[in-house]
């Protein structure tokens, strides 16, 4: 039976002697911040040799933890504080929701009945493995995942055997954000003197990979789209002011000004199952966006159709651009419309979501040359350009692939061919009075005129680009051509003129086929 004996005068806490020989430090740590009863600091020290001396250790840095006030203050477990944080946080609702969601599937289950005071970076960094691992917790063991919960047939249902899927890397870095923001919340509120969150190791955020539609297939879509007027018009609009979808179905046609040729952002439609309503958008501000004169037209001739359809001569002021109602009168829902556009897209033969609109938009602004600041003004991002740099610059791939490409087409021809032999790649350099090579192909024929006489002195030559035109090559090989005859003294070439056919009679000053003046070059310059 453990005895206890008092602390010696000057000392706080006391010391219970346990039947093996060890020692239980008990020290008083205050109120319970939740339930408002006693809070006791706990540790048990094994028998053995200088017990006394650890014994003090422990009562010495249970004492330094109330004092500093870096011990639990409260016995409340993990579940208890995210359901005061989520009473308590202001939170939009959509978002709120789906915190929710992750906390009831994920966070309960693994460590909600872990008391804020036991949590540590161990425990967490396990928390976060057991995620990455299977996203239902399935602890290795093997089951059936089945369909329906009332008696089945699990061969017609279609249930299957449990595969490991980890839960994905953006819901990882929710639930993280979950934590930190109710341990920071429980700090404040004294529960605990620390953020136990913060000692797990940050979890990574996945890449952003922004998939907008191509040019040719932004073209398809919006052909398609028009067969109906109405939603040929919202997807057009989508694209060209790369607004959200909430965005599109919360406009009024008093947020429209043609003869500006403005539109403003105001407000959004939420949506949370079949219930919708109006809120402010995703960054709590409003924007104006200018449209260009035909999508300014286009916006007219709707305008005129719309108001036919209504049988009036103008809108009341909270009637929606897009309504499914003949007065404009409510709006469209927001998983109505992603659906819509989704099956559009899978008639086309293609998986793509309405959200790659917005990607689109912004991926051609970019690669048009349009600063990020004016990019991330029209996209409504805050952070200054931030949000819109870390999405939408992984694009930048495909600007990079064009400048590949018009640097290929003013490059000279590859004095190799490659040619297959016994399944190998063998590369054939090309001789330089091979006729087979392209530049030389053009070069024999502009030869072969200018010594027939086809071509007299004087005469100018078809521009590189031509040449290029006409033999099927790119520019560069038209350049090398012409530079191989100028060489040759065939042709001449001077600064800011065509190249004509030289006369042999004339001394020909040294400059090559671009006119690069040579006294420059004979200076490294």
């Amino acid at each position: 039976m453990a005895s206890s004996r008092k602390p010696r005068k000057g000392q706080r806490g006391t010391v219970a002697a346990l039947p093996s020989g060890a020692r239980r430090v008990k020290i008083y740590a205050g109120v319970d911040e939740v339930t408002g009863g006693e809070l006791w600091l706990r540790e048990t020290v094994p028998a053995g040799p200088d017990i006394e001396a650890r014994v003090e250790v422990v009562r010495t840095r249970l004492l330094a933890q109330v004092d500093a006030k870096l011990n639990a203050r409260t016995t409340a477990t993990v579940t208890q504080l995210l359901d005061r944080y989520f009473e308590l946080t202001d939170i939009e609702e959509n978002t709120k929701v789906s915190y929710q969601s992750l906390e009831r599937n994920h966070i309960r289950p693994l460590i909600g009945a872990l008391p804020l005071g036991k949590v540590d970076g161990e425990q967490l960094d396990s928390f976060y493995r057991k995620l990455r691992t299977c996203r239902a917790h399935c602890k290795g063991r093997r089951y059936v995942e089945h369909r329906r919960k009332r008696p089945h047939d699990c061969v017609e249902s279609g249930c299957r055997e449990h595969v490991c899927r980890p839960l994905g890397a953006a819901s990882i870095v929710k639930i993280q954000s979950i934590l930190r923001k109710s341990g920071k919340s429980a700090v404040r509120w004294k529960w605990v003197g620390t953020n136990p969150f913060t000692l797990a190791e940050s979890q990574k955020a996945p890449k952003p990979k922004p998939k907008p539609p191509r040019a040719d297939q932004a073209a398809i879509i919006v052909e398609e789209a028009w067969a109906d007027l109405e939603w040929g018009m919202f997807i057009w609009l989508a694209m060209v002011t790369g607004a959200r979808r909430g965005e599109m179905c919360a406009l009024k046609w008093d947020d429209l000004d043609l003869s500006a040729g403005v539109i403003g952002i105001k407000r959004s439609v939420a949506q949370r199952g079949k219930r919708t309503w109006e809120k402010d958008t995703k960054t709590h501000q409003q924007r104006r966006i200018t449209i260009d004169e035909s999508t300014v037209s286009l916006l007219t001739a709707y305008q005129a159709r719309r108001l036919e359809i209504a049988g009036v001569d103008e809108f009341h002021p909270d009637a929606r651009i897009f309504s499914s109602s003949a007065d404009s009168m409510t709006w469209l829902k927001p998983d109505s419309v992603s659906q819509k556009y989704s099956r559009l897209c899978a008639r086309l033969g293609w998986t793509m979501n309405i959200h790659n609109l917005r990607h689109y938009s912004a991926t051609e602004l970019i690669l048009a040359g349009v600063d990020v600041n004016t990019v991330a003004g029209r996209l409504g991002h805050g952070g200054g350009g931030s949000t819109t740099l870390k999405f939408y610059t992984a694009w930048s791939e495909e600007a990079d692939q064009r400048a590949a490409g018009k640097l290929a087409a003013r490059m000279p021809e590859p004095p190799i061919t490659p040619k297959i032999e016994d399944g190998k790649v063998v590369p054939i350099l090309k001789r330089r009075n091979d006729p087979a090579s392209p530049y030389q192909e053009i070069a024999a024929d502009l030869r072969g005129a200018i010594k027939c006489g086809a071509m007299k002195p004087g005469d100018v030559l078809p521009t590189f680009s031509d040449l290029a035109a006409r033999y099927g090559k790119s520019t560069g090989t038209a350049q090398r051509a012409v530079a191989e005859l100028r060489a040759e003294g065939l042709v001449s070439v001077s600064r800011g003129r065509r190249a004509v056919v030289a006369d042999p009679s004339v001394p020909q000053p040294l400059a090559d086929v671009v006119g690069l003046d040579t006294t420059k070059r004979r200076r490294g310059k």
